[in-house]
């Protein structure tokens, strides 16, 4: 049953006002309530939808978890590891990796690299590199170049632009310093022809990286184990809770870092923005707020001799207060609930139809990415008919200390 403090409040909405402005602010602050929750929607749903591109593409190049020794000290117990990994829960895919930085060369040009070595057969559970090969295969058996054989490396898009070797069979040179000896010892040097080239997405990882086998990476570095254990999960949500599983198996002095861990300082970044967005947007609301209360002091103002009446029919002071704060309510929740409407057509017709596009040459997606979460809607909702509410305090609270002889005195 209906109070009929929500009754006369609603009367009050819905009345045509003596004073045609006060209608006109009270649409504009339904309006501006509106703008500020589309806003929100949106630009949450984007950052949303540019995070999960981004997350994607580092786990398609990353695993979710590593299996490492403190001081990155070589692991050479890989084959019971790997076994122990693939019986644990969650994990659908586990990869020995050989991990070291050199120097590669190409015509007439040479760049620091960070080589990658992996098994392509256990690595493709792990890794999702064959889904953005640009060129070429993810293939690194020897062939026969220039009267030599030479096994296969595969290029980040970026790495191999620099060094002029973007052809398959183009040859490059990959040196690097013996771990010990000082500075008069030889460099390890190999040759390699390009096998492909990859584009994860990152341009930190397609401007430094290089993949190569493990027995090529051995040869190369002269070391005898792997530098970690690449584990993938069926829910990279998970990787906490079996990354601390592995620890407590395995002890010290193993370790292990998660997705989240290897890239804590990019992720933290895209949640401070998207934190600092949400603040900011907010302040759209906060405008239209201000709106609420100067529209309901006129209300108050326009109706202190009705205000007297009902107070001298034994409305309380409290039942007042009510009335004008539900009809600050009603402003904000219509507001509000319109926006909600907007956004979420406006973001459907995006993934829907992809109105907005983008180069993909520059950003390697086609189109705006939208990514719509039911907890943003939550939470935009409640900032909006909370800041709506305590625009509605101050004028309620001055109607409802009106003094019934004071507001009839003069009608």
């Amino acid at each position: 049953m209906k109070s009929f403090e929500f009754f006369i409040a609603k009367r009050y909405f819905k009345a045509k006002r003596r004073t045609g402005f006060i209608s006109i602010i009270t649409y504009v602050s339904i309006g501006g309530v509106m703008i500020g929750v589309t806003a929100l929607i949106l630009v949450l749903s984007v950052m949303n939808g540019f995070e999960q591109e981004v997350r994607s593409r580092l786990l398609d190049a990353d695993a979710h978890v590593r299996v490492r020794k403190f001081y990155m000290e070589p692991i050479t117990r890989t084959d019971s590891l790997l076994k122990l990994a693939n019986k644990l829960p969650h994990v659908i895919g586990a990869s020995p990796v050989i991990m070291d930085k050199g120097m590669i060369s190409g015509k007439e040009r040479q760049y620091a690299t960070v080589v990658k070595a992996i098994d392509p057969e256990l690595a493709n559970k792990v890794v999702d590199l064959k889904k953005h090969l640009v060129l070429g295969q993810l293939d690194f058996t020897p062939k026969l170049y220039h009267g030599k054989m030479l096994p296969g490396i595969v290029l980040g898009r970026y790495l191999a632009d620099a060094l002029y070797a973007t052809h398959i069979g183009d040859i490059v040179t990959v040196w690097t310093m013996p771990k010990e000896g000082g500075i008069f010892s030889q460099p390890r040097v190999k040759q390699f022809y390009v096998a492909g080239l990859v584009e994860i997405g990152y341009y930190e990882y397609d401007k430094t990286l290089s993949y190569m086998s493990l027995e090529d990476a051995r040869q190369l570095f002269g070391v005898k184990g792997v530098t970690w254990i690449e584990l993938k999960l069926d829910d990279y949500n998970k990787a906490g809770q079996v990354a601390q599983q592995i620890e407590d198996m395995l002890g010290f002095p193993y370790t292990t870092e998660t997705w989240f861990q290897l890239n804590r300082s990019l992720y933290s970044w895209m949640e401070i923005e998207k934190w600092g967005a949400f603040v900011i947007l907010s302040l759209i609301i906060m405008v239209a707020a201000f709106n609420i209360i100067s529209s309901l002091i006129m209300v108050v103002m326009e109706k202190t001799r009705e205000i007297g009446i009902l107070k001298s029919m034994g409305a309380s002071s409290r039942s007042i207060l009510k009335i004008f704060l539900y009809e600050g309510l009603l402003v904000g929740i219509i507001g509000t609930v319109l926006g909600c409407l907007i956004g979420y057509t406006a973001g459907f017709i995006q993934l829907k139809f992809q109105v907005i596009s983008l180069p993909p040459d520059v950003y390697l997606i086609s189109s705006l990415p939208v990514v719509m979460k039911w907890g943003d809607f939550a939470a935009i909702a409640s900032v909006s008919i909370l800041l709506s509410l305590l625009a509605s305090l101050y004028p309620a609270y001055r109607a409802s200390k009106l003094v019934p002889v004071e507001a009839i005195r003069y009608e």
